[in-house]
C-alpha cells in the first residue's frame, strides 16, 4: 500500500516539474527542483500522517493493556479472598460432620435392606405362609399404668401445711469420670414416725393440682437457694427441678415462676425444669408459651419418661430441650423401641441439636459400661448414687435430722 502511494507522490511531482516548465516557462534546473521540493513535501506529510497514526494506535493498545491488567488485578484480589476464606473455614468439624451423617445414612440404609430382605421372604409363597405371618407376629404392648399413691391426698395437704415436705438431691454424673454435672431435686415427705416417703408414694396422679403446685413452688424456692449459695461459693451447680402442667396451667403459678426466673437471671441457665414427656407433648397454647418465656430467661428443659427419639430433636432443642430422658435397662435390651439408628449413632446425632441423652434407672456397672459403648455420658440411678440431703450450709431452712440409711451427697 505504502509502495502505491509513493508512486503516485512520483507521479504528482512529475506532474508538476513538467507543468511548471512547460506551463511557467521554468528552466529545466527550476522545474527539477520545483518537483524534487514537491515530492518531498508530500513525503514529509505522508510520514507525518503515518506515525500519528501508529501512536494513536499504540495509545490504544497501552489502554486496553491497562485495562486487563486492572482485570487481572481484581481477579486477583477475589481469588485472594476467596483463599483466606476457605483458610479460615475449620474443615475438621464440617468433616466429622459429614462422617456422622454419612455414618447414619450407612445405617439406614443397611436397615432398610434388612427389612426388604425381611418382607421378600415373608412375601415367598408357603403353604402355610399367612398363618405363619399371623403367629409370629408380635403381641401389642401392654399398657403400663402408674400405682396409685399410697398415702392419701388430705394426708398428703396435711403434711405439706405442717412443713414436712423437704427436697433431697440425686447426683446425675458424666462419664468415665463419674463427676457430677447436676443434681435432680427429689421431693420427700417426712411421715410421723420419722420415716421418708419418696415422690411415688405420695406425689397424686388425678386431682390435687393445688398440692402439686404448692410442692413444685417449693422445690423453685429450694433451687433458686441452692443455686444462688453455690455461686457465691465459686461453685456453679446444675440443678433439675420437677415441674407439670399443674405449674404451667395455672396462673398465678405460672407468673410467680417467671417473675422469680426474671429476678434470677445471673443463675437462669443453671435451672432446668424436668417435665414428662407426655405433659410436654400435651401442652396447650398458654402452657406452651409459658415455656417459651422460662426459655428466653435462659433456664431449660430436660424430658422425663422419654419412650421414643423418633421427635424432631431440632425443634425440640429450639424450644428450649436440653436433654432426654430414656430408661436405660430398655435402651440396652430393646433399642429399635427408641429409634431406628444404630444405639453407637442416636446419641451423636441428638449431641448435633445440643440436646445430650441421659439415661435413668442404673442399676450394674454392666449397664455403665454398655452405655459408654453407645456414647451414653450422662447417667443417673441408685448404682451411681441415691438422693441423699443436701449440705446444712445451701438449704433453705435449719437442717432436718436424716434417717440413718440415708448418707449425705455434697457437690
Amino acid at each position: 500500500m505504502q509502495a502505491l502511494v509513493y508512486t503516485f507522490i512520483a507521479l504528482a511531482a512529475a506532474g508538476v516539474g513538467a507543468t511548471a516548465y512547460f506551463g511557467l516557462t521554468f528552466t529545466p534546473a527550476e522545474a527539477i527542483l520545483a518537483a524534487v521540493v514537491f515530492g518531498c513535501s508530500c513525503v514529509v506529510l505522508l510520514e507525518r500522517s503515518l506515525r500519528q497514526r501508529a501512536e494513536n494506535r499504540l495509545e490504544r493498545a497501552i489502554e486496553d493493556l491497562s485495562r486487563l491488567l486492572a482485570t487481572d488485578a481484581q481477579a486477583g484480589a477475589v481469588l485472594g479472598q476467596r483463599i483466606n476464606a476457605m483458610a479460615d473455614v475449620n474443615a475438621a468439624v464440617r468433616l466429622e460432620s459429614v462422617e456422622a451423617d454419612i455414618s447414619v445414612l450407612g445405617t439406614v440404609i443397611r436397615q432398610v435392606a434388612e427389612a426388604v430382605s425381611d418382607i421378600e421372604e415373608r412375601a415367598k409363597p408357603q403353604a402355610s405362609g399367612r398363618d405363619r405371618m399371623i403367629a409370629a407376629a408380635p403381641p401389642p404392648p401392654a399398657v403400663m399404668r402408674e400405682p396409685e399413691p399410697v398415702i392419701p391426698l388430705e394426708m398428703l395437704r396435711q403434711a405439706v401445711a405442717e412443713n414436712r415436705l423437704i427436697y433431697h438431691i440425686q447426683p446425675v454424673v458424666k462419664l468415665p469420670q463419674r463427676r457430677p454435672q447436676g443434681y435432680d431435686l427429689v421431693p420427700r415427705l417426712m411421715l410421723e414416725d420419722g420415716d421418708l416417703a419418696d415422690r411415688a408414694d405420695f406425689m397424686p396422679r388425678r386431682g390435687g393440682e393445688d398440692v402439686q403446685r404448692h410442692i413444685e413452688g417449693i422445690g423453685l424456692v429450694e433451687a433458686i437457694t441452692i443455686a444462688r449459695r453455690a455461686r457465691t461459693g465459686g461453685q456453679p451447680v446444675t440443678l433439675y427441678i420437677p415441674l407439670s402442667r399443674a405449674t404451667l396451667g395455672d396462673s398465678a403459678s405460672s407468673e410467680q415462676l417467671i417473675v422469680s426466673l426474671e429476678a434470677n437471671r445471673a443463675i437462669a441457665p443453671g435451672l432446668i425444669f424436668a417435665i414428662n414427656e407426655a405433659d410436654w407433648q400435651s401442652l396447650t397454647t398458654g402452657e406452651r408459651a409459658i415455656a417459651d418465656a422460662i426459655a428466653k430467661k435462659g433456664a431449660g428443659f430436660s424430658l422425663l419418661n422419654v419412650k421414643s427419639l423418633r421427635v424432631d430433636v431440632a425443634e425440640l432443642a429450639a424450644q428450649g430441650v436440653r436433654s432426654l430422658r430414656i430408661d436405660a435397662a430398655r435402651f440396652i435390651d430393646e433399642p429399635e423401641v427408641y429409634t431406628d439408628f444404630h444405639a453407637s449413632d442416636i446419641a451423636n446425632y441428638v449431641a448435633r441439636f445440643e440436646v445430650v441423652l441421659l439415661a435413668t434407672g442404673i442399676s450394674s456397672e454392666r449397664q455403665i459400661v454398655e452405655l459408654l459403648e453407645d456414647g451414653i455420658t450422662l447417667v443417673q440411678g441408685p448404682h451411681v448414687a441415691a438422693p441423699g440431703p443436701v449440705r446444712p450450709d445451701l438449704m433453705v431452712e435449719a437442717p432436718r435430722p436424716a434417717t440413718p440409711q440415708l448418707r449425705r451427697v455434697e457437690f
